[in-house]
């Protein structure tokens, strides 16, 4: 239980010196918003640009598959 114990605090002693001093939290917490906000938008564009070629790519691999694991002989 002491090993526990001193781990959790050398965890916390790290976390706590990483995060000590920073005066821009607020501002690093907006930019990762953004960021995760201009992903999620890129994501979104991909998947309405690429959702039909991507489906049929799919779907011929799995139909390939099918063919090949389970030949109708």
């Amino acid at each position: 239980m002491n090993q526990l114990a001193a781990y959790v605090a050398t965890i916390f002693t790290a976390v706590g010196d990483r995060f000590t001093g920073r005066k821009d939290r607020g501002a690093t917490a907006v930019e990762y918003g953004l960021l995760v906000g201009l992903i999620a938008v890129v994501i979104i564009a991909a998947v309405l640009f690429l959702g039909d070629t991507l489906t049929g790519i799919f779907e011929n691999v799995g139909d390939t598959l099918d063919e090949n694991v389970n030949p109708t002989e």
